[in-house]
């Protein structure tokens, strides 16, 4: 197994109490998505604290030893019924995850499996009496906004359209199962943009971060980057938000959801400068092509009362452990799947 991942798990911190750990020893889990870029963060912290996790995606990767991996489709109701079967506990964290320009290319690669696996994950965990349950949404549900923070009732429509439909309708059956079966221990989270090790590093649809990475590996020179660099977002490394959808398990999150983020904002050009410290590459700005939105950043103190989350990892060590991972595993992607290949 990953011998960079374990080195990189014995060295990080955690927001999350022994006691908090504790409720999970010897719980039967399921992590859906447990092999990508939270889920295999979820995994490994649930197993130091001695559950029994199964990891559930469409990947060909196993991370790590002890934990139960099964292939399948979520899109298949009779598959999710099997999988969450007498368990205690699951966390769905899986989900499709791609840049700005697939977004708008192929929304209903988007859309549609996000609308199927969401539904019939969640259902088969009603039907089968999962006693606790977390899922995962985004930042993408929300309208757009230069700070976002938790509402009631949102107006407007989400910022990513297809997909932030397909995470709110998912947001709403939770909340349809709290008013008709009093489903109480039914959790929801909104995380920002996140990064790490395990993310996509895939040329044709990676996010930001990652792509950076791979044109450094590339020796492309200079790296070009649209906009000025003044474009401000929030990122959040894997393993505290990891930690967070795991203590909005365990606390709950109320009747709404919370959002889980850095709670700070770096422009795209700290973000550069803070990777050529790492590993020296040249930069250049190309002023004429758009940034994009100007601010996006999370208000996590709701996060911080209701789950004491407490993000631990500053933002270079972030980018320096995700840097090292992807040295080691820069084809891992090639063992995802991939649902914008045509079909």
């Amino acid at each position: 197994m990953n011998s960079i991942f374990t080195e990189i798990r014995s060295k990080e911190t955690t927001m999350i109490s022994d006691s908090v750990l504790q409720f999970f020893q010897s719980k039967n889990i399921v992590v859906t998505g447990g092999s990508g870029l939270i889920g295999r963060q979820i995994v490994s912290r649930l197993l130091d604290a001695g559950a029994s996790v199964r990891s559930v995606s469409l990947d060909n990767i196993q991370v790590q030893d002890g934990v139960e991996y099964v292939k399948g489709d979520l899109c298949d109701f009779g598959f999710c019924q099997r999988i969450v079967k007498d368990m205690d506990c699951v966390f769905h964290v899986a989900g499709i995850k791609g840049s700005i320009e697939v977004t708008k290319s192929h929304p209903a690669s988007f859309f549609v499996p996000l609308m199927m696996m969401n539904t019939n994950i969640l259902e088969a965990c009603r039907l089968n009496n999962v006693e606790r349950v977390v899922y995962t949404s985004s930042i993408g549900a929300y309208p757009s906004a230069e700070v976002f923070k938790e509402v009631e009732d949102e107006e407007g429509p989400p910022m990513d359209m297809f997909p932030g439909w397909a995470k709110r309708m998912a947001e709403l059956q939770i909340r349809a199962y709290k008013i008709q079966y009093g489903l109480k221990h039914y959790a929801v989270v909104r995380p920002c943009n996140v990064y790490g090790p395990g993310d996509n590093f895939d040329p044709a649809n990676a996010m930001v971060i990652p792509t950076l990475m791979r044109r450094i590996s590339s020796k492309e020179n200079p790296v070009v980057i649209w906009g000025d660099g003044t474009a401000v977002r929030d990122f959040a490394y894997s393993r505290d938000v990891a930690d967070g959808v795991i203590l909005a398990l365990y606390h709950g999150t109320g009747g709404g959801y919370v959002n889980l983020g850095s709670g700070i904002g770096y422009t795209i050009k700290e973000l550069v400068e803070t990777l050529q410290t790492i590993v020296p590459f040249r930069a250049e700005f190309d002023c004429t092509k758009p940034s994009g939105f100007p601010r996006r950043v999370m208000d996590i103190s709701l996060a911080k009362s209701l789950l004491d989350y407490d993000p631990q990892v500053n933002f270079q060590e972030g980018l320096r452990q995700t840097w090292n991972w992807y040295r080691e595993n820069h084809d891992e992607y090639l063992q995802r799947k991939n649902y914008f290949a045509t079909v």
